[in-house]
């Protein structure tokens, strides 16, 4: 997820009993109590934030399947990172599930979301775990969501652990000095590195298929992990998973550049399509060439006048629903003006999916000043139900605030090794993906995007694809599209396509 201008994110719940009963639910809760309290008491002594964090909680549970029962263990726990001086720097929080009676072969994947500063409960609980998150029966209601089985779970076809950057969930830095440290492209990717790899090493899962899945940001990230795990820490992963991501950040928000304009303009089709109840994917089609031919060519040239600029702006007003006079009035760059002017009268939308309108709290004003609907409205309970997970079902009951979206770290993100300059515009993860490809043989990347967000359209990721040299991409590279936003897998349907779709990547051979 991206903050403000890139986004933030949080959560609340109320949770259901968990799965084992009896003589030996009681012994399990005993076990992890004790456990708990001899590692808080072992980490109190060292003093610091450590104190707070508890010790590690397994527990065991059973997924109900559609293809039948899979008993799985939970484990809630914390990695350690250590500095040259041989004191620890950092501990990483991970929530891991995996099959008890899993076969040979069955792959692992490591998630993370984005920000940067945002923890992985979206992915958790909104997503791949075996618990996921509803919000009301319109979908968007976050004052009384509530946490049910999950039959979309990728736990039917993956084990899955899900990790905590430094400075999000529960995990945290020695101190404000060392998290410096690990806020940052290059530093995050390596301290995620580590901490993946350490888990392989504990688990003894070096056999096992490796996929990294991240969203937003943590899709850019996803592909600097992979480097990274192969270039320090030896272990090739067999793909990723990029959700909604940035790719290339020239692309994102970048309004008054004519290509950008163009990859975007397909997804502001795409919202006005679902406001008219008119979605089909010929529509949406029919406004990919007309973005890539007409449209880009106008706005790469020189301003156009007479019965050229008439049809050009009436044509962007019948596509997008943006009215004639706005669209002329910005030559037909209308990425800084759609967010009041889709919506309706009165109405503002969100750049996480424009489709999604709410009364407007300041129609007086030209500019969009509103809280994003989607980002501070209901998937702000995201939050507060994962902690209430963690402490009821999976046990890890620590008294530190998990932390859904820390905008401190967004603030201190070092995008560009220091250099200076719009650094965040510079930033690329698509020669990692072409170096990946390479010399990866069986690697592969998946590509999944809501049709209705515009922040990170898929458009952008649809041209970086297919940029890509032919022989690299051929089998290997693909882009899924679904209809909703941002977190499109909010949206059942979308959510039970897309998981359809991940399942049928991990058994495909990239050779294939």
């Amino acid at each position: 997820m991206f903050h403000k201008t890139i986004a933030s994110f949080a959560v609340l719940l109320a949770l259901s009993a968990p799965v084992l009963s009896g003589s030996a639910w009681a012994q399990q809760r005993s076990g992890d109590e004790g456990r708990e309290r001899r590692g808080q008491a072992e980490q109190g002594a060292q003093g610091g934030i450590f104190g707070l964090i508890p010790a590690d909680s397994t527990t065991e549970h059973v997924f109900k399947a559609p293809s039948g029962d899979m008993p799985y263990t939970a484990t809630a726990g914390t990695l350690d990172l250590f500095g040259q001086d041989g004191n620890r720097s950092a501990k990483i929080f991970y929530t891991a599930y995996t099959a008890r009676d899993r076969g040979p072969g069955r792959p692992i994947t490591f998630a993370f979301n984005g920000g940067p500063g945002a923890a992985s409960a979206y992915l958790h609980l909104g997503l791949v775990g075996p618990r996921i998150l509803e919000f009301g029966e319109t979908g968007d209601d976050g004052t009384m969501p509530q946490l049910k089985d999950n039959p979309e779970s990728w736990l039917a076809f993956t084990d899955l652990v899900l990790i905590d950057p430094v400075g999000t969930g529960w995990s945290r830095a020695a101190n404000n000095e060392a998290a410096g440290g690990y806020y940052g492209v290059r530093q995050d990717a390596d301290s995620l590195a580590k901490a993946i790899a350490l888990y392989v090493q504990k688990n003894n899962r070096l056999e096992a298929p490796k996929y990294l899945l991240g969203e937003s940001y943590g899709g850019f990230r996803a592909a600097k992990v992979a480097v990274s795990l192969k270039n320090t820490q030896g272990l090739l992963p067999s793909g990723v998973i990029m959700l909604s991501p940035l790719i290339e950040g020239r692309f994102l928000a970048n309004t008054d550049d004519p290509l950008s304009a163009a990859l975007q303009f397909p997804s502001l089709v795409a919202a006005e399509l679902e406001h008219r109840n008119a979605f089909t994917p010929e529509k949406l089609a029919e406004a990919e060439r007309f973005a890539m031919s007409d449209l880009l060519v106008a706005l790469a040239g020189p301003s156009p006048s007479g019965q050229a600029a008439d049809a050009l702006y009436a044509r962007i007003s019948e596509l997008t629903g943006i009215p004639k006079d706005v669209a002329a009035h910005t030559r037909g760059f209308v990425g800084d003006v759609y967010a009041k002017q889709m919506g309706g009268p009165g109405k503002v939308v969100s750049p996480y999916d424009a489709s999604y309108a709410v009364p407007d709290a300041y129609p007086e004003d030209s500019y969009t000043r509103n809280d994003d609907p989607i980002l501070e409205g209901y998937t702000r309970a995201f939050g507060a139900a994962f902690a209430a997970y963690a402490r009821n079902e999976l046990k890890f009951s620590s008294e530190m605030t998990y932390s859904l979206l820390n905008e401190e770290v967004n603030r201190r993100w070092e995008w560009n090794g220091g250099r200076g300059g719009d650094s965040r515009a510079l930033a690329s993860a698509t020669t990692d993906i072409r170096d990946l490809l390479s010399v990866i043989p069986s690697f592969k990347v998946m590509i999944a995007h809501g049709y209705s967000d515009a922040l990170t359209p898929y458009g952008a990721s649809r041209y970086v694809i297919d940029h890509l040299p032919p022989q690299l991409a051929a089998g290997r590279a693909e882009l899924k599209t679904y209809r909703g936003g941002h977190m499109f897998y909010t949206k059942p349907g979308s959510r039970r396509s897309f998981a359809a779709d991940v399942k049928a990547f991990y058994a495909t051979k990239a050779t294939d």
